[in-house]
């Protein structure tokens, strides 16, 4: 390798806050798209003149984090992955890699059979590039009586022969499908799941405590027994308490069986901490009650995150946001968020969630759903250059990908 071929090998400074760390006065490393070292910056001795890395130097108060991990989102900056169209899809790629979602699954939504195989082609392509981390199908088996912005047209039981054709759509990216136990055949559509590594997501669902305690019972055993190396043991609930019965203290119904398995740490949570989907106090008390590692952030983002009031589409559905909040325009039902990850997270800490649990929840909780837990979501030697520096503030200074000052 010549000098000019050699990787760039650079440093910066400032306050590290990564899972299970807090470095007031912390360095990383970078060469080339790996870290090469974390740690107080009297640790940092690769300074010689035989091991020379440049050293740039980061405001007081500068704050850096593991670049962001969404499980759930449907696009941004005006585009949409639901769409399948592949310049709208680079759009939506492109916007949250700069606003610092480093790491994504496309969302898919129920849609005609057709339109999900062919989007899940296309996403497939910017998967295997490394763009994407792989797709979520959010749908089509899910519940018509908590669809939400979800098109009840569409909705089916499970059929095994469409997954089969999804995942072969998806040229193995499928990474989590949103699904609803009281569906017949959902048992078996978890084996189905699992067994092409595919994590379920239980969601969108008018499921009863017992039926939802039984069913992430057989996720639960499904995962366990996959054996794969670096999957989760850990099924997931898409958007806690969006598309589900509020709990009741005669008619408990999911939101009770999930708040206790969660806080038992034998399931992981997303929520939508954007001030809009759930109550900021709610937000506070759900890591209060089941703790970050139980917890995934997420986003639920569509095409116009990042940009102004306006009518916007979301797969097949016409969506319409005023004041940030994005509705269809049919019945007015919550139709995906309009935040990034970072304002999720500035918005969590608003709440009083402890920015160390804040990062945690987005960044390694994700990473171990995904597979990446010894390759993203912290800011660790050998995991990829990628993170995030702000201000003491929390806004955004710099987005590194892949060793990569994208900003």
């Amino acid at each position: 390798m010549t000098a000019t071929d050699s990787p760039e090998r650079y440093a910066l400074t400032g306050r590290l806050i990564t899972p299970g760390r807090d470095i007031p006065r912390g360095v990383v490393a970078v060469e080339g798209d790996r870290i090469a070292f974390t740690g107080d910056e009297h640790e940092f001795t690769f300074f010689d003149e035989s091991d020379t890395f440049e050293l740039r130097q980061s405001p007081e108060g500068t704050i850096i984090i593991p670049g962001l991990i969404d499980l759930h989102c449907h696009g941004a900056g005006g585009g949409d992955f639901p769409s399948g169209d592949p310049e709208s899809i680079a759009t939506a790629i492109e916007y949250l890699h700069r606003s610092g979602t480093t790491t994504f699954l496309a969302s898919l939504v129920t849609a005609p059979r057709a339109d999900m195989l062919a989007a899940a082609a296309v996403l497939a392509e910017f998967a295997q590039r490394g763009d994407i981390a792989g797709i979520h199908a959010e749908g089509p088996f899910l519940s018509a009586a908590r669809c939400g912005a979800q098109d009840p047209e569409h909705l089916i039981d499970p059929d095994p022969e469409f997954v089969d054709e999804l995942i072969d759509a998806a040229a193995g990216q499928l990474r989590t499908m949103t699904y609803a136990p009281e569906r017949p055949g959902s048992d078996a559509l978890l084996e189905q799941l699992v067994s092409q590594g595919v994590v379920p997501s239980l969601g969108h669902t008018d499921a009863d405590a017992d039926t939802t305690s039984a069913s992430l019972a057989v996720a639960r055993e499904e995962l366990s027994s996959a054996g794969v190396d670096g999957f989760t043991e850990r099924p997931t609930v898409t958007h806690m308490f969006n598309g589900m019965a509020p709990m009741h203290h005669r008619a408990p119904g999911a939101v009770a069986t999930c708040l206790e398995l969660a806080a038992r740490g034998k399931i992981i949570v997303e929520l939508v901490a954007d001030g809009v989907h759930l109550d900021p106090v709610m937000v506070r008390t759900m890591f209060k009650l089941v703790g970050a590692e139980s917890i995934a952030l997420v986003t639920d983002s569509m095409a116009a995150t990042g940009l102004e009031d306006g009518s916007y589409r979301l797969g097949p559905s016409t969506v319409t946001v005023a004041n940030g909040q994005a509705r269809l325009a049919s019945d007015g039902s919550l139709a995906g968020g309009t935040a990034s990850m970072l304002e999720v997270v500035r918005s969590a800490v608003a709440a009083g969630v402890d920015l160390q649990d804040a990062v945690i929840s987005a960044t390694r909780v994700p990473a171990s759903i995904l597979g990446l837990i010894d390759e993203a979501g912290r800011l660790h030697q050998g995991f990829v250059a990628d993170m995030l520096v702000l201000d003491a503030g929390l806004a955004l200074q710099q987005v590194v990908r892949n060793g990569k000052n994208l900003l």
